[in-house]
């Protein structure tokens, strides 16, 4: 997946954990070359200690605001501003705001309209208005190394009125195949519900942007990147596994994964 696209991840480090630097960077990385690194937040705030001890390992720049007032957040205003001038200046391709703030929406908005490629990472109670605004939109729960930190998987029904919430413990990442709906029950323990349901209409539809007239195949290298044009926070990890192959899999009986004769080469077929 990893372009020559030169991306500038920019952290608000109000909103964003410490621990998880690294593999915020990775995650950008693997969308491009990750060229500009800043985090924005007010240094003298004892709060940010854990960025203090981070920032230099990883090559990060730190940009002081200072909270001159408590009714406004100064850190959105420096971002946005420093990510306007990074966009007409043409010094990278694409953005990758770290944060769980809706006020970086506009942002999002403005980079898309000229053209860039944006990306977001956030917890996954990220108001809705940003998540959409972004082409990928990463939870940082599923970065942490070896669980899946309570993942709460937000389902709207077509109304928009109504919806449906499901919390799962920290669980190990399953490698098993399931059938239509992933059940983890036999992996780690529920707070709520067994099932995180699979989108068959976003399958379809994504499904169906990429198809082979022909063969009535889609290859799964093209389809990651269709779901995501559906569904800008789609990601394997959030239903538990570790690969996009393997989640695949997991779609059948509807669906079935297809080996190349190359041996390497995967495509996806519905089935009849």
């Amino acid at each position: 997946m990893v372009t020559n696209k030169k991306i500038a991840i920019l952290i608000d480090g109000d909103n964003a954990e410490s621990k998880l630097i690294e593999q915020f960077i990775a995650e950008a990385g693997r969308f491009g070359r990750v060229t500009v690194k800043r985090i924005y937040c007010d240094w003298t705030d004892n709060r940010m200690n854990s960025w203090k001890a981070v920032i230099n390992k990883f090559a990060i720049r730190p940009i002081q605001k200072f909270a001159y007032t408590t009714a406004k957040n100064s850190t959105d205003t420096a971002l946005i501003i420093d990510a306007m001038d990074l966009l007409h200046s043409k010094q990278v391709d694409g953005f990758c705001i770290v944060s769980s703030d809706s006020d970086y929406t506009g942002l999002a908005h403005r980079i898309r309209e000229e053209g860039l490629f944006i990306m977001g990472i956030g917890k996954s109670h990220t108001p809705e208005a940003f998540v959409k605004a972004c082409e990928n939109f990463t939870f940082s729960e599923i970065l942490h190394p070896t669980e899946v930190h309570e993942i709460k998987k937000i389902q709207k029904k077509v109304n928009k009125k109504k919806e449906v919430e499901s919390e799962i413990k920290p669980i190990k990442l399953p490698e098993q195949k399931k059938s239509g709906t992933i059940d983890l029950n036999v992996i780690g323990s529920l707070k709520e519900s067994g099932i995180i349901n699979i989108n068959l209409k976003q399958i379809e539809s994504a499904y169906q942007m990429i198809i082979d007239i022909d063969t009535g195949q889609a290859l799964l290298s093209r389809f990651s990147e269709a779901l995501r044009k559906v569904d800008p926070t789609f990601d394997h990890r959030n239903f538990g596994y570790s690969s996009f192959r393997k989640f695949c899999e997991a779609l059948e009986p509807d669906y079935e994964t297809v080996l190349h004769e190359d041996g390497q080469t995967l495509s996806l077929r519905k089935k009849e």
